[in-house]
């Protein structure tokens, strides 16, 4: 397996500063949500199309990839179809120009189901619309364990009944043990067969309230699933998502993008 973080934990950082950091630490990749100031990655300087022979150079450099880019849009608002159509589609462009493998996609607005329900049928008309574009530029979207689809039934369901070779899932390991009290061999067990990118970020839950730590420093049973995936072959990336950029009082990504890989690799099999 290898090992990423994503640019949601270091706003404050540059470009350089991040894949600087990312080579000095060990990581393999770099997942991209954000850069600076400008969350909306197709609008990064860094990444406009004239620059991307020089960003493709410098990864090679530092042996990184960029294994997923991360999108904001949500498939199930019917007020916002048009919008989130639109920013999955400049993502998937942009993927294909990095050579990232991964878009990541939302079935659901909020990390916990604050809806009670949303509308299926839409988040499926939206996918089918727009996998076959992910297709012609061999790229895959990935549906998250986020919002009621963190309930992995129901995402089961869900990509089970599309069945289409450019829709798989991205796990993060946080939601469906925090939200809907899954073990995380129940979640492995219904979403195995689609999983291909791992999120990982710790929490405990104190007066009602979801207090994110440093990994290790909260309940969520992250080494559990670390071993159940090395034990079963997993090749793909585990992402360290760590919320500053929507949660500034937490720690500085410099001491913690370190402390996650030490520690991560020391819940290996």
């Amino acid at each position: 397996m290898k090992f990423a973080f994503s640019t949601l934990g270091c706003p404050g950082w540059l470009w350089e500063e991040i894949l600087s950091a990312a080579a000095d630490l060990g990581y393999d990749g770099v997942e991209l949500r954000g850069i600076g100031s400008e969350i909306y990655l197709p609008h990064v300087k860094m990444l406009a199309l004239e620059k991307l022979t020089g960003v493709q150079e410098k990864l090679r450099k530092l042996h990184l990839e960029i294994p997923c880019l991360t999108t904001g849009a949500f498939l199930f608002d019917p007020d916002k179809k048009t919008e989130a159509k639109k920013e999955v589609m400049d993502y998937m462009a942009l993927a294909e120009r990095l050579g990232a493998p991964y878009v990541r996609v939302l079935g659901d607005s909020s990390p916990g189901p604050g809806q009670t329900s949303v509308d299926e049928g839409l988040v499926e008309e939206n996918l089918s619309e727009l996998l076959p574009m992910a297709a012609q530029r061999k790229v895959t979207l990935l549906l998250e364990t986020n919002g009621v689809y963190a309930d992995s039934q129901k995402l089961c369901r869900l990509v089970e009944k599309i069945s289409h070779p450019n829709l798989a899932v991205l796990w993060d390991i946080h939601h469906p043990f925090r939200y809907f009290n899954e073990p995380v061999r129940e979640t492995y067990s219904n979403l195995k067969p689609w999983i291909k990118h791992i999120h990982v970020k710790d929490s405990f839950v104190m007066d009602d309230h979801i207090q994110y730590r440093m990994l290790g420093c909260g309940d969520v049973p992250v080494a559990d699933a670390v071993k159940m995936l090395a034990l079963d072959g997993y090749q793909g990336y585990i992402t360290l998502e760590w919320v500053k950029r929507w949660c500034m009082d937490l720690e500085e990504p410099g001491v913690v993008f370190s402390h996650f890989l030490n520690t991560i690799k020391n819940m290996l099999p």
